[in-house]
């Protein structure tokens, strides 16, 4: 296996937690730990035009008040009242503003297949899509260490389990999801990580099985 291959799958997952930070409420860390800088190096070993997007965002976050971001990302995702972008699967999965249904047991089963622990600090519902985005991460790393150790049976498994997450999970929602933030955002910042995760969770969708 080519070792260009294999950094290219680090970078696909390192992409998607880059970008799972980015759904949490920003803040100076973003920018003094260097996320942008990160992403950036990520998505230019994914696709020449991610890399553009990761730049475009980075800039985007540093142009803008923080205050302004701040009141942004809690008219997209928090309300309290007509909030514009509900971060959570099972509401664009059954269309009916349900959160805890068959959809978010669903997705935590596909966790404890995958062996995804949410951390105790996580505040939110097991289909933020902050979470979504962080196991798509861990199932990427791990197709990819899979790869590199030639173990078949192991990557067999766990590009079926990504396979099942994406087309049934974050592959069936990030396109009305995104498609809401980039609607309702009134920040650059919002716009563009919409457009890049719903680019992000296509390539990942479009990734082919095990051979």
């Amino acid at each position: 296996m080519a070792q260009d291959d294999l950094a290219r799958g680090m970078a696909r997952a390192d992409l998607c937690r880059f970008l799972a930070a980015c759904y949490y409420q920003p803040g100076p860390e973003f920018a003094e730990e260097k996320l942008f800088d990160s992403m950036q190096v990520a998505a230019s070993r994914v696709n020449p035009d991610f890399a553009t997007g990761a730049r475009r965002l980075g800039e985007a976050f540093a142009a803008e008040d923080p205050e302004v971001l701040l009141i942004d990302y809690t008219r997209l995702f928090l309300g309290p009242v007509d909030t514009l972008a509900k971060p959570y699967g099972s509401i664009w999965l059954r269309q009916d503003n349900t959160l805890m249904e068959e959809s978010t047991a669903a997705v935590q089963q596909l966790y404890a297949e995958g062996g995804f622990d949410i951390d105790e600090g996580f505040r939110e519902l097991p289909d933020h899509v902050a979470a979504e985005l962080e196991f798509l991460y861990l199932l990427i790393f791990r197709e990819t260490e899979a790869l590199g150790k030639g173990d078949l049976d192991a990557l067999a498994a766990v590009t079926d389990l990504r396979q099942r997450f994406l087309a049934a999970h974050l592959g069936a929602w990030i396109g009305p999801f995104t498609a809401a933030v980039g609607s309702g955002a009134q920040t650059a910042f919002y716009r563009e990580l919409a457009d890049l995760s719903e680019r992000c969770v296509r390539l990942e969708a479009a990734q082919p099985g095990a051979r």
